[in-house]
């Protein structure tokens, strides 16, 4: 009998294979007491050649089981038939090992026989670059040195992946212990460790430190083990087949589910919420039908979670509001047993009560000094997962600071400062060692001493800092600027961008004198000193940069926007420390600041002004004529999916992967772009055609080789406003854009071959109220023949906005009058004066 059985599933993994054999090869415990089982489910590559001379070179160790595809489960089943080790492990062929994986776990399983399971240390192997990184979630339970633990009294422990653990072979054996090919596209291993567990003597595991799995993550987001969200069955068949038969089989053993299994349960679960609240967005399968039905089974799931399992879990990041989510789940009506003051406005003399519920809302009363408090400002939020309202939260700002007492439906309430988690729950804490590029202790100190000398504030004193990106401008920041230079020279305003762009040249050459470079002491003393931070971007390096780490400030953050918000980007903008935020639509602003909103943001925070740039769309659209309406511009949006992740502490992304060229996003717009029927069009109206993709895209510009007779435009360096102001159609697809081509009447037309992705969390929200059917400002087209019929008509109809479209800009514009830097003005003003009389 082996020591050891390691059996694999192997699919098309030509490209891995070398590294999984050399890994097992260079093993310091050595083959001869080892057997090695890889069943080929059907590969169409280079697979069973590779595997083929494996075998041939090691005749009495590795052996090579040919099957027809039947996915991973059945292939590992076929190996465990076989399989004669004494211990038995399913390693994915296109991971590594280090090289004392085996020798470890040898080791272990000599001492401590009493154990039934062996788990293995994870690192994360990234394929795109190669690096091996220690932050695995499960390395929480693993410590410096070998530990033994007793599942049944412990509860924060679980063995996880089947990959990652070695099983006594008798007792999957005698315990008939299966892999079930069901339950896809993930939990399969899960679900047999379960059985495992259940069929096993006792649950005594050990967590082998040395013993190194280097898990690859593949660069195409193939891995094995990376359940795609997409997949309905991850909703359906998983829960139902899987966790729901998991805590089935417990109960037949315990008569309850064990605290370990919860604590597995809770792990899988967090996989979901975190890709509904992710911040830059999930496209799942998780809506309509299929949201109905995993919410059905979320909710017999969390029958058997305990409710202090569910508050102190900290395995893996659980948001407090994904907690009170399972414990609603538990009965018809909930509510937390606590209100949360989380938030007090000393200049305005306000302060926040918030509480979460389900059902009917309770009845609130707040009294200070036995007087009553009506709320000034109040918002119903809607807490949104799996296309369902989940969970209420209620936001009042009531008159006054200190001292309110709350009632909810008669009942006093105890008051948080914040949402609790439960008293054992603490976040995990990352110590990272100190770059070059972050302000030393001593730095710090000497720049708040200079920042509070009488000459630093006499020149930066409640300054008013503007921004766009950090990189370029052109935008609502520096459009308030320039109205603030010329109209408002009271007000001590400055403008922040990256010294050397293109921007700040073109600000000094206009002669702005109060351009300070982003990143430099200039810039730390005046943000040291700065009354309002106001900028159209709200990512961390404008409202949170590292480099002002430790830097004493006190800002109120306003945010101008992009451009008009019609998607469900709250998971984004809902952490963020938003004092004013701009809003320019009627709808805009009921979705944002009305009750069963997913944003948390009220009338206190959100104005109905403009966006400060629509005032140069305003002098653009009615000083250019319908004779220079010379451009058929096309403008579509990005796709986050496409786009890396931003570089460190900045706002510019690093180009693109190698396959963006021949991604959908790609291949859509290219064809339109050289559609004959498009080019003919745009000769006969005399139009050029433009393409001016989202910044995010603009590398696309120089790989897409388009014809000679499509002009290509970049945002930094071009009149945007004269831009749109001289189309006499603008084609998009779900871009934003659309709202300044409707400001000035130009007619819109939207090309969405991919709205089932874009909709549903691919990009980076999902779709809010702004329907395109209903309230665009355009026809709506899903392919490139339809695209070309209504683009024909659109054209023949004028070059300016008409009809049933006219009506809808009308409506959504309820202003339009060159004013928006006025109002903005003034709303910043008022964020320090009093609003509790």
């Amino acid at each position: 009998m082996p020591r050891f059985s390691l059996v694999s599933a192997a699919y098309n993994v030509a490209r891995y294979l070398p590294d999984f054999i050399s890994s097992l090869e260079a093993q310091t415990f050595g083959l001869d007491d080892v057997e090695i089982i890889v069943v080929d489910d059907g590969s169409t590559d280079e697979t069973p050649r590779l595997l083929a001379e494996w075998a041939a070179r090691r005749p009495g160790t590795v052996r090579v089981i040919t099957q027809a595809n039947a996915g991973q489960g059945a292939a590992r089943n076929a190996g465990i038939k076989v399989a004669t080790g004494e211990w038995i492990s399913f390693p994915d062929p296109d991971d590594t090992f280090g090289p004392d994986y085996l020798g470890a776990v040898d080791t272990y399983v000599r001492e401590h026989p009493e154990a039934v399971l062996a788990s293995v240390y994870r690192f994360l192997h990234f394929d795109e670059d190669g690096r091996i990184e220690d932050t695995h979630p499960l390395r929480k339970m693993f410590g410096p040195d070998t530990r033994t633990v007793d599942l049944d009294a412990e509860e924060k422990y679980f063995p996880a992946s089947a990959p990652c653990v070695f099983f006594r072979r008798e007792t999957v054996v005698d315990g008939d212990v299966r892999f079930d090919p069901r339950i896809r596209p993930n939990f399969e291993d899960g679900h047999f460790v379960v059985q495992y567990l259940l069929a096993a003597p006792s649950r005594v595991v050990g967590y082998v430190t040395r013993s190194v799995y280097n898990y690859r993550k593949r660069a195409d987001g193939s891995s094995t083990l990376n359940g795609s969200l997409l997949d309905q069955r991850r909703y359906t068949d998983v829960p139902e087949i899987g966790y729901l038969d998991a805590i089935a089989r417990a109960r037949a053993l315990y008569g309850h589910v064990p605290t370990w299994l919860q604590t597995d349960l809770l792990y899988e679960l967090s996989w979901y919420f975190g890709a509904e609240e992710a911040a830059s967005g999930s496209a799942t399968a998780a809506h309509g039908e299929v949201g109905t039905t995993f919410v059905r089974h979320l909710r017999e799931i969390a029958q058997h979670l305990d409710e202090r399992l569910v508050l102190t879990f900290n395995t893996r990041g659980l948001s407090v509001a994904a907690r009170h989510v399972l414990l609603s789940l538990r009965t018809d009506t909930w509510r937390t047993p606590y209100v949360v003051n989380s938030a007090t406005d000393d200049a305005q003399r306000l302060t926040s009560i918030s509480y979460r519920f389900t059902g009917d809302e309770p009845t609130p009363r707040f009294t200070r000094r036995g007087r009553t408090l009506e709320p000034v400002h109040s918002k119903l939020v809607a807490h949104t997962y799996f296309g369902q309202v989940m969970l209420r939260e209620r936001i009042h700002w009531l008159p006054g600071r200190l001292g309110t007492v709350t009632e909810l439906d008669g009942q006093l309430q105890p008051v948080h400062e914040a949402w609790q988690s439960g008293p054992a729950f603490r976040a995990p804490r990352v110590d990272l060692a100190p770059t070059d590029d972050e302000p030393t202790p001593r730095n710090v100190r000497i720049l708040n001493r200079i920042a509070r000398t009488r000459a630093v504030r006499r020149l930066y004193g409640k300054a008013w800092v503007l921004m766009d990106r950090t990189q370029d401008a052109d935008d609502s920041g520096e459009l308030l600027f320039r109205h603030l230079r010329a109209h408002k020279r009271s007000i001590n305003a400055w403008f922040v961008i990256e010294k050397g762009t293109p921007d700040h040249r073109r600000l000094h050459a206009e002669g702005y004198k109060r351009v300070v470079p982003y990143g430099s002491w200039r810039w730390k003393l005046l943000m040291a000193n700065a009354a309002h931070l106001v900028s159209s971007h709200a990512d961390k390096p404008v409202v949170n940069p590292a480099a002002l780490d430790g830097i004493t400030r006190d800002w109120r953050f306003t945010f101008l926007q992009h451009g008009v918000i019609k998607d469900d980007i709250s998971a984004w903008l809902n952490p963020k420390p938003i004092d004013l935020f701009v809003t320019s639509t009627t709808a805009e602003h009921a979705y944002i600041a009305g009750d069963d909103s997913p944003f948390r943001y009220t009338t206190r925070e959100v104005r109905l002004t403009e966006l400060p740039r629509f005032d140069r769309l305003h002098a653009a659209g009615t000083t250019i004529t319908e004779a220079e309406q010379n451009l058929l511009l096309v403008a579509p949006t990005w796709r986050s999916w496409l786009v890396r992740e931003l570089e460190g502490d900045s706002q510019r992304r690093d180009g693109f992967d190698d396959s963006v060229l021949g991604s959908e996003y790609v291949r859509e717009w290219d064809a339109f772009l050289r559609s004959e029927n498009v080019a003919r069009l745009a000769q006969e109206h005399g139009l050029t055609i433009t393409f001016m993709p989202h910044p995010n895209m603009q590398p696309l510009l120089a790989r897409m080789n388009l014809p000679a007779h499509v002009q290509t435009l970049g945002y930094v360096g071009t009149d945007i406003a004269g831009t749109f102001a001289r189309a006499a159609v603008l084609v998009t697809d779900y871009s934003s854009v659309a709202f300044n081509a409707a400001y000035m009447d130009r007619p819109v037309l939207y090309h969405q071959f991919d709205a089932e992705t874009m909709f549903h969390g691919g990009h980076v929200g999902r779709a809010g109220y702004f329907d395109y059917e209903r309230d665009g400002f355009g026809p709506v087209v899903g392919d490139l023949a339809a695209a070309e019929a209504q683009l024909a008509a659109t054209l023949a109809a004028g070059r300016r906005t008409a009809g049933v479209y006219a009506e809808r800009v009308r409506a959504t514009f309820p202003l339009r009058d060159g004013e928006a830097c006025a109002r903005v003005v003034a709303a910043v003003q008022a964020l320090t004066k009093r609003q509790d009389r």
